[in-house]
């Protein structure tokens, strides 16, 4: 068994819930009422991303390698 990480990224929407997508997963996009419920949601959304690609003989993308930063800027408005 091989683990795979993913990162997650979740938006508050303002009619409530969270909208959660994958962006190492193209079109990987779901919801959740809750936090708990999103994150569940995006485990399973992941689970059958990956099951599809595997059944098409595709690659399965992962994170290896990848750097993240989150950079702040000054916007005049």
């Amino acid at each position: 068994m091989k683990y795979l990480n993913y990162r997650i990224l979740l938006r508050k929407e303002p009619e409530g819930g969270y909208t959660v997508t994958v962006p190492m997963l193209p079109g990987c996009v779901t919801y959740g009422e809750t936090i708990d419920d999103a994150i569940a949601m995006a485990r399973e959304a992941i689970e059958l991303y990956i099951e599809d690609l595997q059944e098409k003989g595709e690659e399965i993308p992962t994170e290896e390698g990848l750097l993240e930063y989150t950079l702040t800027i000054e916007a005049h408005a």
